[in-house]
């Protein structure tokens, strides 16, 4: 803290490495140059630390914090954050050239909020670290509203908040005392929106890196296993290292098994893993796990969720998640932490492997259907596109299972084909892959018209850098939209969140950056088998366990929140989409809120993505101005 010119520096550590006071925060520099904030950690500090001791660095502690100052005082910032393998957002204070530095990691698994207050420059990894400012103001951003209803989520750069901004992945900001104004606090020139006053610096980009690989493909299948196998054992050595108890997520599927089996290959003991279960028989991947953690010999636990069990998680979620967030598999992944922290402090993860391997249903299919549907004319497409959706979902289930039944004699016919055949029509009425891909991922087709008096921001589709060269493949592109926004805010604030609320640090080897460099090399031919996504993953996990312990239908990690709204969780969703609550609160539009709740109870229509981001939102929108 130098308050003679107005900087200050706070820390609530989650210990991870070095236990003891050498490891406290904010840390001061050896030579007191530099005082460090930081979230995160560094997995490869041991090789940076034997580095700077040749050249002359000593270490009180072994915390990688005193690393990375120590870097920054031998390599400079940019050169020292190129260095770091790890998940990190920081601040750091520099004495000397008063200067300012907010950096975040690669991928962007560790949040980083910012903005103007008046005259104070505010930051923090949590929104509620900025309310305690005599110059709050809470300002909600009405098309911040727009993109949550589009996408479930809030998207990087925006916040919820008016003049408060996510710093992106893989950036710097530096902000010069003496460049911004009084050279006693931070004081930028007098402006509504002063966003301009400071400019993110990328030192690591993912486009970059995505279009040197697409025009560096690899040949060799054989080549991409061995180099996978051995670029994923270097990044889980590197993320067991700990001075507290560690274990791992294991869903059973593709990349939470690699992770385990990896891990558990390179241990001495049988390493902690954790699942969650449902009693809804179409969401449960427990039994999956246990036959996989069974085959792998590790020291498993699981824990059952019922209806009940969401209901006691969902009056923390507003709180957790500090800005409205609605994608419902936050409430698993808060209960799976939970189990997890009652037996260690550290889990790793499988996030990462559908988002670089194409693992998605949604790559494969799409990009099938287009590739024929380019070829009709688009009044056509419409035409047909408004025929299918006349009719509601359930109706046309209920045909298509006739069909299955007694045509083609299937005993268990696709109970959600009726839903399939309404995307496909949202596909069909489409003129560009930006517009699929946006319709792919939106809870609310029409956000404009629901949220009052709002204009739904361009994001990352159709922004700059967005679109990878002319030529590339749907899926592709698709898994960069993905990478640059739907990992990021969905997924990582997801399990960060989650995580982070109950004291539990999770790591995901998948996203080291070497593997993420290396995954863009892969071309199409190899990351896709005939119709087999994620196939160097599949092939490597072979080697661990037997494919018919793994090889099934994706499900994905969610819970039944459609069934839940029409039955445990009635009364409760019923009062905060109440139209009188809605109007008094002036932000959703309560009649169109209604007929989707309507049609919801009615079982006509499965509404529960668009009412649980409403939900969200009113539930979020009550504690925050509480």
């Amino acid at each position: 803290m130098d308050l003679d010119v107005g900087i200050a520096l706070g820390h609530r550590r989650l210990a991870i490495i070095d236990l003891s006071p050498n490891g406290h925060q904010p840390m001061t520099s050896a030579s007191r140059r530099y005082v460090i904030a930081f979230n995160g950690e560094i997995y490869n500090f041991t090789d940076l630390s034997a580095q700077l001791e040749k050249l002359g660095h000593q270490f009180r502690g072994h915390s990688d914090t005193e690393v990375m100052l120590a870097a920054f005082e031998e390599w400079g910032i940019e050169e020292s954050l190129r260095r770091f393998a790890g998940m990190f957002a920081f601040a750091l204070w520099d004495r000397q050239d008063r200067i300012l530095h907010l950096a975040r990691d690669r991928l962007g698994e560790k949040p980083l909020y910012y903005g103007w207050l008046r005259n104070s420059f505010v930051f923090g990894s949590e929104l509620k670290a900025m309310r305690p400012s005599p110059h709050w103001h809470g300002e909600i951003d009405r098309d911040a509203v727009a993109l949550l209803m589009r996408y479930g989520y809030v998207p990087t750069p925006f916040s919820i908040y008016s003049g408060v901004y996510k710093l992106p992945p893989a950036c710097v900001l530096s902000l010069s005392l003496d460049k911004l104004g009084d050279a006693g606090a931070f004081s930028p020139t007098p402006s509504e929106d002063r966003l301009h006053t400071v400019s993110p610096k990328r030192y690591w980009d993912l486009y970059q890196i995505a279009c040197d690989g697409l025009s560096n493909p690899l040949t060799s299948a054989t080549e991409a296993i061995d180099t996978l196998d051995d670029l994923l054992h270097q990044s889980v050595r590197r993320q067991i290292v700990s001075d507290v108890p560690i274990g791992a997520f294991l869903s059973g599927g593709i990349d939470s098994s690699l992770v385990a089996a990896i891990m558990q290959d390179v241990s001495d003991r049988p390493i902690r893993t954790f699942t969650i279960g449902f009693h809804e028989r179409d969401y449960n991947e427990a039994e999956f796990a246990k036959r996989v953690a069974v085959h792998l010999g590790t020291d498993h636990t699981e824990l059952y969720v019922s209806a009940q069990d969401a209901l006691d998680v969902i009056p923390l979620l507003p709180s957790m998640y500090d800005e409205p967030f609605a994608d419902p598999s936050q409430i698993p992944t808060y209960l799976v932490s939970k189990m997890a922290r009652e037996h260690v402090t550290v889990c790793l993860s499988g996030d990462g492997g559908d988002e670089f391997f194409a693992g998605y249903n949604r790559y494969l299919s799409t990009d099938q259907i287009w590739k024929k549907l380019r070829y009709f004319p688009l009044w056509l497409r419409k035409g047909v596109a408004q025929l299918l959706k006349a009719a509601p979902p359930s109706t046309w289930s209920a045909v298509l299972s006739g069909i299955e039944r007694h045509l083609l004699r299937r005993s268990h016919p696709h109970p959600n084909s009726g839903a399939k055949l309404h995307k496909l029509a949202d596909i069909m009425g489409q003129s560009q892959l930006t517009d699929v891909y946006r319709q792919l991922l939106s809870f609310w087709d029409n956000p404009e018209q629901l949220v009052v008096n709002s204009h739904e921001p361009q994001s990352h589709v159709g922004s700059p850098h967005s679109e990878l060269p002319t030529g590339t493949e749907f899926i592709h592109q698709a898994m960069y939209w993905d990478q640059i926004s739907y990992l990021l805010d969905d997924n990582l604030t997801k399990v960060d969140r989650a995580s982070m609320a109950v004291g539990l640090e999770t790591r995901l080897p998948l996203l080291d950056h070497k593997v993420v460099e290396f995954s863009w090399r892969l071309p199409l031919s190899i990351r896709v088998h005939g119709q087999q996504s994620k196939w160097p993953l599949r092939q490597l996990l072979q080697q661990y366990v037997p494919k018919d312990l793994v090889e099934r239908p994706k499900m994905g990690f969610s819970v039944p929140i459609g069934d839940w709204l029409r039955g445990p969780l009635r009364e409760w969703g019923m009062d905060y989409l109440n139209p009188a609550r809605l109007r008094a609160d002036g932000f959703l539009d309560p009649a169109t809120i209604d007929a989707a709740w309507q049609l919801h109870m009615s079982g006509k229509v499965n509404s529960e993505i668009q009412l649980w981001a409403a939900i969200m939102f009113s539930a979020w929108y009550e504690q925050a101005t509480a």
